[in-house]
């Protein structure tokens, strides 16, 4: 974010809580504090194949009025939409896949607005703009494509009017239908998913196991170590190598603490497992997860019960839990399509992904609508 005012992007749709009806709902993750953590940790750097390219709309008067999170990437790694068998392809017919522009929250499967525009322009104009924008940008670099992954509906549907492919996925989430609290939303559902959650409930703490929810001030450097220990079993079993470093947890501790929340297993006066999650204007987003003792549910307990219940409790209508992960299904999280949108500089190339993607959309759908149909809740009459 070298050479962007804070003050500026947060003139943008979805980067400011608080930022009134007529704007996006607050995304944490395009704010400028959790993008520019992520720059100024060296986790999204040309060190690690994440070479910021941001595009921006300027006014007359060189004020910032749109803006792209976009990056310059030399992989394919931390993105969640796997186009892996595309660079084969492509490097298979003697072209170079990478570098590519990726326009996204590096190592964040979160929906969120991509083409950020201020309520100071027509929002449709400079949309287009940024879409076309990037296109230029392709050319102008000579890459072969650019992907803009995890964009909200309004975006896609500017960016396919722009020749963009529609690439869709699946994800699960939870909705709060305004349940009083964690039983209230244990009676919409049917019998025995009622019976097996109360059970894994209860499994997850029966060893003198307590949750403690942290955020704002609560979040030190003690318990930033101890959570950042969890990320690293976790994300080394995963990736090999984790994604995020011990500063990036600092930064956004100092910049955005109140837009965290930490759920923390405790055991015998320390803690052995926890979640990060952040929370937007009308949702709460689950991020990463890790222990240092294993016990059985437990990670249902501190990923997707306690979420759902800090949502019911602050209001919020939405807990996103990830990316994947059909087994959130039985827990009340439902499925949920996501989308992407992409530009292939090839002509003979982009004709192969489009047929390509066509079929895979109809996939997902139908695999949703079989996913849908063992929701938990009871059948309506």
């Amino acid at each position: 974010m070298d050479g962007m005012e804070r003050c500026a992007w947060r003139r943008l749709s979805g980067t400011a809580a608080g930022a009134g009806a007529g704007s996006e709902p607050y995304n944490p993750f395009i704010s400028f504090a959790f993008l520019s953590a992520l720059e100024r940790s060296g986790c999204a750097s040309a060190e690690t194949g994440w070479l910021p390219q941001h595009l921006t709309l300027e006014d007359p008067d060189g004020m910032i009025v749109a803006a792209l999170p976009c990056y310059l990437k030399s992989h394919s790694q931390g993105e969640y939409v796997f186009d892996h068998g595309w660079a084969e392809a492509y490097e298979r017919a003697g072209g170079q896949y990478y570098p590519k522009l990726q326009s996204s929250v590096p190592f964040t499967p979160v929906t969120g607005p991509r083409l950020l525009v201020s309520e100071t322009v027509d929002p449709k104009i400079a949309r287009r703009a940024l879409a076309d924008g990037l296109k230029a940008l392709t050319g102008r670099l000579d890459v072969s494509s650019a992907h803009v992954t995890f964009a909200t509906e309004t975006d896609i549907a500017t960016l396919q009017d722009a020749g963009f492919l529609l690439r869709t996925d699946q994800q699960f989430h939870f909705r709060n239908e305004g349940y009083a609290n964690f039983d209230d939303f244990l009676a919409s559902l049917a019998s025995r998913k009622r019976k097996n959650i109360r059970k894994e409930r209860q499994t997850a703490l029966s060893d003198g196991i307590n949750i403690e929810w942290l955020t704002g001030n609560d979040l030190t450097e003690g318990v930033l170590d101890a959570f950042y220990e969890f990320y690293l079993d976790t994300g080394s079993r995963k990736w090999g190598r984790p994604y995020l470093n011990r500063l990036f947890y600092s930064l956004i501790a100092e910049t955005m603490p109140d837009d965290i929340l930490l759920v923390m297993a405790k055991r015998d006066g320390r803690y052995i497992a926890g979640a990060i999650n952040f929370i937007g204007d009308d949702r709460l987003y689950g991020r990463h997860w890790g222990c240092i003792e294993h016990h059985p549910c437990l990670h249902f307990e501190v990923c997707y019960y306690q979420a759902i219940e800090f949502a019911i409790a602050s209001k919020l209508e939405y807990v996103e839990a990830g990316a994947q992960g059909e087994h959130k299904l039985a827990r009340g999280y439902l499925p949920v399509t996501t989308h992407s949108a992409h530009y292939i500089a090839n002509t003979g190339f982009r004709k192969a992904v489009a047929n390509y993607l066509e079929h895979e959309r109809n996939d997902v759908e139908r695999f949703s609508d079989v996913l849908a149909s063992h929701a938990p809740f009871k059948k309506r009459s």
